[in-house]
């Protein structure tokens, strides 16, 4: 048995373990004959994936076809499930291979903090840390979209088996123990198995929001501060400078959910004061609990050790009036910050109670305040071990945190902005139409009213429902920045953005309810444009250097510290323009946008609109910041982390733990040791740069033939995917499209990749490639080969750009994608189109291997390998299943029975692709 296979044994175990409890579930339930149909599929797609048996692929579709409904069913929910336990399964394996390397003393794994930390010293660079922390910004910002398919109710199922399998890994357990944890695992499973996989009715946006904010109470409220623990005694060890020191807050978890409005008309005025009141109150009772727990633990007498003066005031002004803690300065001191904290609840989210005589804090900075009296107290007295336990983190926590949870961003269209605007233009000033205005005009009338202390809106107006809706959400992030802080709402983010006078718009919107001040010149939130499509993504710096150079934008930007956001969309820019040169097209606007913002002397920081598959900027974390151009990063960078993404990420408290330590050690890397940042050689660079561009342009021609410029595509696209299926599922609070039409161009992005991947064409993900790289040889045949493998060696770029690209292909199957074509019902659009989609396949599959030199999909990732080689064969037969259901249901046979069958195929194969939409 060889190394890689000796590692994974136990993961072979627990698979295997889970999958027979899963049987006995199932023979249980339904019965012997069930379990021998559903298992009698098990082993011929096994046999068909392990072996390519062709016989064992016509026994399986035969098999497939003869099940009635509801054996159908019946097969889909018992696959959907392993898929489910094999997600698991996977985590769990690789906490269990990461605490051995730990435990081992193994050299630090790259990604890691002490990797990261550890190269920063041995470059002697360490005195450039304090400056890094002082400037830094790490956040990744949690996003509702529809592709995440599972229940709550079903993740809760999920963590309660990782927890037995954990369990198992950290506990010498006696047999009768390791009994009861097998028949814990079995009560688990059948949990799991009678739990309901599909929503019963449509999300709502307060929905969303508690889903999202359920992460924080696994991992985000615990496991960040603790990392920044972890990172300060990290550096202690490493330089006595360190000492005692705490680090500023260069880290947070902001959020989207609850204001993002961006084709989302359910995002109200209303839902964003719910969410805020909602975020206030999951901080409060965590921070509660904790000096519950605090309290029981200080549980020092002050006849055994002193107390600080400042401590004993604190005990005096508490209510306690126990006689129990009469000489318990602690105790007391804590019971008087909870029952303050108590009132504040009150206050916020109208929760808790308040006694009478105690005040609310004003603000956070009066709790960690008086938190900061404990902990000088007992350092002082000589116990500043107590002080570097759970008060600690409680501490670190009150500073990220504060009373407000998570900062959450407002997102609206441009197009919005500006009808709202020209609106309010109509009714100040009658018979001005702003939308028939150019840019120039609109910049000049937007910037005299920006100078102008007068306001546009009146109180006696009527205005339409959408500018009434508008102008209530920014009067609302007022209130919250009087009610929570201003770190509540610190972000305006505008899609679309495509013009100066769409920042400008935005400006005039926060001057009308009190945001922007005129006279003054200062702004209360940052205005980000969002560049998506790929004429944005290249007009976007010469739009921000236009911006810059306007007097009055400068000096907002002045009462914002002299920086601008700008965020990144890698969806949209995918859609419009393939794979290859959204990617490309983002790099060169990073590099444009460092050169820009460098000449005017602004600080730079970039959000990246990442999705979680490829098709949206999906990928790796660490290797997609590394491969950022020069100066992209500087310490500061936020990327967004979406639907299921976050599930597979967050979830489990270690794993999310992880994802948040490789961000901060990807940043580190990328701002403090530029020699890592994996730039086209000085040597080659230049001609990386051309065989770049030309690539791009023949990818993009390709992309946007097939897509854009095919007669009868978008029909191919709606007959062969699960697309109109897709849009009915309860599977988010927004529509699939931004407008009620079918084309492509109004579909969103998310339902657009998650569609191909349900197929597994995931044709996003490496369209147009194939054709570019066939051209350039062919334009190149002496030195071609060779410029392209010297890019994939040399340019990290380039090399995370294919590795993403090699992931997709081996999670794609042209044969089954073929199956999905032959739904489209007119044979001559199939054949034609479908032809060309598998003729690129074909040749960029053969690009792949000719640049990189592997003669298998991800030769160097057996991670990868060892995962599609467990779940394939269980994802595979609810392909066929879903194929056949497809048929039923587009032939009228459209009872409920059947919808079920295909949504849960949907939930099935997107559990077992993971990063599909």
């Amino acid at each position: 048995m060889q190394m890689n296979e000796v590692k994974d044994e136990l993961l072979s175990s627990d698979i295997r373990q889970l999958g027979r409890l899963l049987g006995d579930a199932i023979r249980n339930h339904l019965g012997d004959p069930a379990f021998e149909r559903i298992e009698h599929v098990r082993q011929l797609a096994i046999r068909f994936r392990r072996d390519n048996d062709e016989a064992a692929r016509a026994q399986l579709s035969d098999a497939l076809q003869a099940l009635s409904q509801e054996e159908t069913t019946q097969l889909t929910r018992a696959f959907s499930y392993f898929s489910l336990l094999a997600n698991i399964a996977e985590d769990q394996h690789h906490i269990r291979r990461t605490r051995a390397h730990l435990i081992a003393g193994s050299p630090p794994r790259q990604g890691s903090l002490s990797h990261a930390v550890g190269n920063v010293f041995d470059a002697g660079k360490a005195d450039a840390l304090e400056t890094f922390f002082e400037d830094a910004f790490v956040s990744p910002v949690f996003t509702a979209h529809p592709t995440e398919v599972q229940r709550k109710s079903i993740q809760n199922c999920q963590m309660a088996i990782a927890r037995l399998l954990s369990e198992r890994d950290r506990v010498q357990m006696t047999p009768e123990e390791a009994e009861q944890n097998e028949e814990a695992l079995g009560r688990g499973i059948v949990t799991l198995w009678q739990t309901r996989l599909l929503r019963t009715s449509k999300l709502s946006v307060m929905d969303e929001v508690a889903n999202g904010l359920s992460f924080y109470d696994h991992t985000i409220l615990r496991e960040l501060p603790k990392l920044y623990s972890s990172l300060e005694t990290m550096l202690a060890q490493r330089d006595a400078r360190w000492e005692d020191a705490e680090l500023p807050n260069f880290m947070k978890v902001g959020s989207w959910i609850g204001g993002d409005r961006d084709g989302n008309p359910f995002v109200t005025a209303d839902i964003l004061r719910s969410t805020l009141q909602t975020q206030a109150d999951k901080v409060l009772d965590f921070y509660l609990g904790e000096l519950r727990k605090l309290a029981s633990q200080l549980s020092l007498a002050q006849i055994l050790n002193a107390c600080s003066e400042p401590l004993r005031a604190l005990a005096e002004r508490s209510a306690d009036a126990s006689p129990h803690r009469v000489d318990e300065p602690y105790r007391r001191a804590l019971h008087g910050i909870h029952a303050r904290l108590d009132a504040t609840r009150v206050v916020l989210s109208g929760k808790g109670k308040q006694a009478d005589g105690v005040q609310p804090y004003a603000a956070a900075a009066e709790l960690l305040a008086d938190l900061d009296v404990v902990q000088h107290s007992l350092v002082s007295n000589g116990l500043r071990a107590l002080a570097r336990g759970r008060l600690r983190q409680l501490r670190r926590a009150v500073k990220v945190f504060g009373f407000s949870l998570a900062p959450l961003d407002l997102r609206q269209n441009s197009d919005v902005h500006e009808r709202v605007v020209g609106e309010l233009f109509a009714g100040a000033q009658p018979g001005l139409v702003y939308l028939d205005l150019d840019e120039e005009q609109r910049i000049s009338l937007l910037l005299a009213e920006l100078e102008s202390p007068r306001l546009l809106t009146s109180p006696y107006a009527q205005y339409s429902e959408e500018t009434t809706s508008e102008l209530d959400i920014f009067r609302a992030v007022r209130q919250a920045h009087v009610k929570y802080g201003k770190e509540s709402v610190p972000n305006c983010i505008i899609s679309k953005a495509a013009s100066v006078s769409d920042l400008l718009e935005v400006a005039l919107l926060l001057k009308e309810v009190g945001l922007l001040r005129q006279d003054s010149r200062e702004v209360d939130v940052n205005i980000i444009p969002l560049f998506e499509t790929i004429d944005d993504l290249r007009a976007g710096p010469a739009i921000m250097a236009r911006a810059f150079g306007l007097p009055f934008y400068r000096d907002l930007l002045t009462s914002r510290a002299d920086q601008q956001e700008v965020m990144l969309g890698y969806s949209d820019s995918n859609k419009d323009g393939g794979f290859l040169t959204s990617g490309w097209e983002l790099y060169k606007a990073e590099i444009e946008l460092v050169t820009v913002f460098k000449q005017y002397q602004i600080k730079l920081r970039l959000f990246h609109g990442r999705g979680g598959s490829v098709g949206r900027g999906g990928g790796p974390s660490y290797e997609a910041i590394l491969a950022q151009p020069a100066g992209a990063v500087q310490g500061q960078i936020r990327l967004t982390e979406q639907g299921e993404v976050i599930t597979a990420k967050y979830a489990n408290p270690e794993v999310g733990r992880r994802n948040l330590e490789v961000l901060v050690a990807a940043t580190i890397q990328s701002t403090l040791l530029p020699q890592a940042q994996l730039q086209p050689k000085a040597s080659a660079g230049a001609g990386h740069l051309a065989a770049m561009e030309e690539l791009s342009g023949t990818a993009l021609n390709a992309y946007r033939d097939l897509v854009y410029g095919t007669d009868g595509f978008e029909q191919y696209f709606w007959e062969s995917t699960v697309i109109a299926e897709i849009a009915a599922l309860n599977i988010g609070s927004r529509p699939a499209s931004r407008k009620k039409s079918t084309s492509i161009e109004d579909l969103r992005a998310i339902p657009w990749v998650l569609s191909w991947a349900q197929c597994r064409l995931m044709l996003p993900g490496w369209f147009g490639f194939g054709s570019a790289v066939q051209a350039y040889l062919a334009a190149h045949p002496t030195d071609g080969a060779d410029v392209l493998r010297g890019m994939y060696t040399d340019w990290p770029f380039f090399t995370s750009l294919l590795s993403n690209m090699d992931m997709v292909l081996a999670k794609s199957d042209i044969a089954i994608a073929g199956k999905y074509a032959e739904l489209v019902k007119d044979k001559a659009l199939r054949d034609a189109i479908f032809t060309r989609i598998r003729t690129e396949y074909a040749a960029t599959l053969d690009a792949l291997k000719l640049i990189t030199g592997q003669e298998e999909l991800q030769q160097a990732n057996p991670l990868m390998q060892r995962s599609i080689r467990n779940r394939f064969p269980y994802i595979d037969p609810l392909n066929h299943v879903q194929v056949e259901l497809l048929k039923r249901f587009r032939e009228g046979k459209q009872d409920a029975a059947a919808r079920t069958g295909i949504h849960l195929s949907i939930n099935g194969i997107a559990a077992g692709l993971r990063n599909s939409g």
